[in-house]
């Protein structure tokens, strides 16, 4: 007969009404209790997934900064100076050296997809002049003499044609105008591609250009034909 509390098994399956045990082995009740807690009445108020990964960022920015901290001379005041001495050396390189500048455009296309007649360049040409737009005045003025002098057939109209080609071309049938017209080419693309900046004079330039090109009278073809080779 056994003792007082009886069998060990007994004392582990103490039944309530004869029938239901009240002891549970331990890996069906962390089952169990796995399967309560994952209920969505557990975590109503639980974080979401941008706040955890915040609170992630915060800890790992924490734990670096504690690191720099602990490495650098004089501690977190240490590490302050070192990053405000850091900020001003940038300030102070780019103070020296300027805004970086874009590299130049390969030269492109001197017309854009909206072709429009040498009068309305010109027109376009003389609003910017008036408020002292020179850039702009200057491209408009180009493209009013290339468009010119497609128009009066002496250069073919072609998409595509760069500056520098269109004076080219024109200076072979116009030998008196051929140095103004690459001179004009190069203020356009330099304009354009470049970064320079025009000014008065340029665009009075290329509009003394466009006024004595109107009445220029070209070699004949013969004579072109025979400079070309």
């Amino acid at each position: 007969m056994s003792g007082a509390g009886g069998t060990p098994a007994a004392r582990l399956m103490i039944r309530v009404g004869g029938d239901i045990p009240v002891g549970t082995p331990r890996d069906p009740a962390r089952e169990a209790a796995k399967h309560e807690l994952s209920k969505p009445m557990y975590h109503e108020h639980d974080p979401n997934l941008l706040q955890r990964g915040l609170d992630r960022l915060w800890e790992w920015l924490d734990d670096l900064f504690a690191t720099a901290s602990d490495a650098a001379p004089g501690g977190p005041v240490g590490l302050i100076v070192l990053v405000l001495v850091a900020i001003g050396l940038a300030v102070a390189l780019r103070w020296r050296l300027g805004t970086p500048q874009r590299s130049p455009r390969p030269p492109g296309t001197l017309f854009d997809d909206s072709p429009r007649g040498a009068a309305e360049h010109r027109t376009a040409a003389e609003a910017h002049a008036a408020a002292q737009r020179w850039n702009d005045a200057v491209q408009e003025r180009m493209r009013a003499i290339v468009r010119s002098l497609e128009e009066r057939a002496l250069l073919d109209p072609r998409p595509g044609r760069t500056a520098d080609e269109a004076a080219a071309e024109a200076g072979r049938s116009l030998p008196g105008h051929a140095i103004p017209l690459r001179a004009a080419a190069r203020e356009f693309d330099g304009i354009t591609y470049g970064g320079r900046n025009a000014d008065r004079q340029a665009y009075l330039t290329l509009r003394e250009l466009d006024l004595d090109l109107e009445s220029a009278k070209p070699l004949p073809t013969t004579s072109v034909r025979a400079a070309a080779g």
